[in-house]
């Protein structure tokens, strides 16, 4: 009975990714995935990776080069295939993280359990959109939180890096890792970047001669930044001002708020890491000029620590995220600039809710000073 007992955990867990490699066969479609195969495809025919976009769903690939050349598999493979095992991989992402956060913040962590979670975690609407695009971030996500919560270890900082050859906006981490004093794992992040960037040079030269001058200073490549699941703070001035924020003004305004978020991560850092990354992870994402709404499957994490720390705000934190209030106004084709003041609000929650718990988590740390320094032994 006992042995029954222990594989039912497992057995759930399996089960979870097992649907996931069903479902990834069964539904199809996947916009970015057919993207990432067009990019694969290219380093493959040795075709322009940016002169066209991808015939079948019409986007454009707006990642480095470096992200085409780990994408080749993608494209060897039959689409349904791909699908399969890209959604399983995901979902497998999915479990994986929240077994590294309640297991990192020393609370029980049984499979089923996980299970649970990892299915109850599908109606935040940044992982369902993330599955339903075929997109990366469950992955990335992963080796973030693997590689940042132990820097110490020989290779650490690697991942980081392969990260950020493939988004960029991960090397907002590389910031972290100098602020918490790991600057050895700051140097391989660094370093191994680099290397991400001189590979795809290497393997695409004029496509990295594309990316790296005009492409990569235009946001408008990935979409329209006053699209409502813009929820950056690039986004947020886009959408007030009626047009795409000038350069000057977004640096302005987003660069000291992640500063400020990236501030308060290092104060987490000795107390709850896992905390301080998600952070890290939330500056990385205002900062960003574009943090689709599918970007913010950090969401996930941040849910499982604030429970930790205050159940009511997980439950406040979470429900903005199956809300998805963004929505509920007129949104596409311009619309968004016609939204009035007030309106505002439920167009930036997720920017919104970020800010929010930055606040939030400063204060808890001021006041757990508070009480360790004061004399009478209790906070006021």
């Amino acid at each position: 009975m006992d042995r029954v007992r222990r594989g039912v955990g497992p057995a759930c867990i399996a089960g979870v990714v097992l649907g996931a490699l069903v479902a990834g066969a069964l539904v199809g479609g996947f916009p970015d995935l057919h993207v990432y195969r067009y990019g694969g495809s290219a380093i493959l025919h040795h075709t322009g990776l940016y002169a066209a976009d991808d015939p079948v769903t019409g986007y454009p690939f707006t990642y480095p080069p470096f992200a085409a050349v780990l994408l080749v598999p993608l494209a060897v493979l039959p689409g349904t295939a791909a699908a399969a095992l890209w959604t399983a991989a995901s979902v497998a992402a999915l479990v994986a993280t929240i077994a590294l956060v309640l297991r990192a913040q020393g609370r029980p962590a049984p499979p089923a359990a996980i299970a649970v979670l990892a299915v109850g975690a599908l109606a935040l609407e940044p992982v369902w959109q993330t599955l339903t695009f075929g997109q990366v971030n469950l992955l990335l996500m992963l080796a973030l939180l693997v590689d940042l919560h132990h820097p110490q270890r020989r290779w650490s900082g690697l991942l980081v890096g392969v990260a950020a050859g493939i988004k960029l906006t991960p090397l907002v981490l590389v910031v972290l890792l100098v602020l918490v004093g790991e600057r050895a794992a700051a140097r391989r992040a660094g370093l191994t970047f680099a290397g991400t960037v001189l590979l795809g040079v290497l393997v695409l030269p004029g496509s990295a001669a594309s990316y790296w001058s005009e492409g990569l200073i235009d946001a408008r490549r990935v979409g329209p930044p006053a699209l409502a699941h813009n929820q950056s703070a690039y986004g947020a001035l886009t959408r007030l001002l009626g047009e795409p924020a000038p350069t000057w003004l977004w640096l302005v305004v987003a660069g000291p708020v992640a500063v400020a978020i990236l501030a308060v991560a290092r104060r987490w850092w000795s107390e709850d890491r896992t905390a301080a990354i998600c952070l890290a992870a939330v500056a990385m994402l205002v900062a960003s000029p574009v943090s689709w709404s599918h970007h913010w499957v950090w969401a996930v994490p941040l849910t499982l620590v604030l429970w930790r720390h205050s159940r009511p705000a997980a439950l406040a934190w979470a429900a903005v995220f199956v809300a998805r209030p963004f929505t509920w106004l007129p949104w596409g084709q311009g619309r968004e600039h016609d939204w009035r003041w007030f309106e505002q609000v439920p167009g930036n929650a997720y920017l919104l809710a970020a800010l929010a718990l930055t606040i939030v988590a400063a204060r808890a740390l001021n006041r757990e000073h508070r009480c360790v320094v004061s004399p009478a032994g209790r906070c006021g």
